[in-house]
């Protein structure tokens, strides 16, 4: 077959198929199995895990939680093995300089979740699935990343903010273990990543707002 048609399928997949999955809201489909209710109707209007913990409570949020982080992974696995079967391509390797390919992936995952196309393009923040996508990518730096989310909402008691700053690092952590790696697409992950990451702290610019105002909720209070 075409080796261009065959590139052609692969980078659509890294598009498509990342989209289409992360469009699966877990929020969503929690809270409507629970409730009969719609998520972003409820308490701040996010199709999060967060709020679905306040207004659903802590079995729906462990559910929640399961469903964005599986989404997220398998985004970045069935793009990944795509590419290794079809072209042959390692995105892993970093001396094949095509780990950016996972990056590309996770933009689409991060976007499928917060613009679903199944729910009128209304999702979450993205925030689980770009830190499930890293954990399936590299899960070093994502658990750095997880321990300042942890330490700065064990600080505020401000799961917003622990987002916005752990979003901020996020390119900055990236770029930093691509350096260490030697990998060829370092500069490139950065870009990817640093695309995610100012999605992620646009899609908290209220949140940024009450935290200004010191009117955003804290964790622990109900929405």
């Amino acid at each position: 077959m075409d080796k261009l048609f065959l590139n052609i399928i692969c980078y659509a997949a890294a598009v498509i198929i990342p989209y289409l999955l992360s469009g699966v809201n877990s929020a969503i489909i929690v809270t409507k199995i629970k409730s009969g209710q719609d998520i972003r109707t409820l308490g701040s209007g996010n199709a999060g895990l967060t709020n679905t913990l306040r207004t659903q409570g802590k079995l729906a949020a462990v559910f929640v939680l399961l469903g964005d982080i599986l989404k997220g992974v398998l985004s970045i696995v069935f793009v990944s093995l795509i590419f290794k079967l079809v072209l042959g391509v390692d995105t892993y390797s970093h001396e094949a300089a095509y780990t950016w390919i996972n990056y590309l992936a996770g933009i689409f995952a991060v976007l499928g979740h917060i613009f679903p196309i199944y729910y009128g393009f209304k999702g979450g923040k993205g925030i689980l699935v770009t830190f499930a996508a890293m954990l399936a990518i590299n899960w070093i730096p994502a658990l750095i990343l997880l321990g300042i989310f942890g330490i700065i909402v064990a600080i505020t008691r401000y799961v917003s903010l622990g987002s916005i700053i752990a979003a901020i690092c996020y390119p900055v952590a990236v770029y930093i273990f691509s350096v260490l790696q030697n990998d060829p697409s370092a500069v490139l992950n950065l870009i990817l990543s640093g695309l995610i990451g100012a999605m992620l702290v646009f899609m908290h610019r209220t949140n940024i707002k009450r935290l200004l105002s010191h009117s955003e909720k804290k964790l622990g209070q109900k929405g």
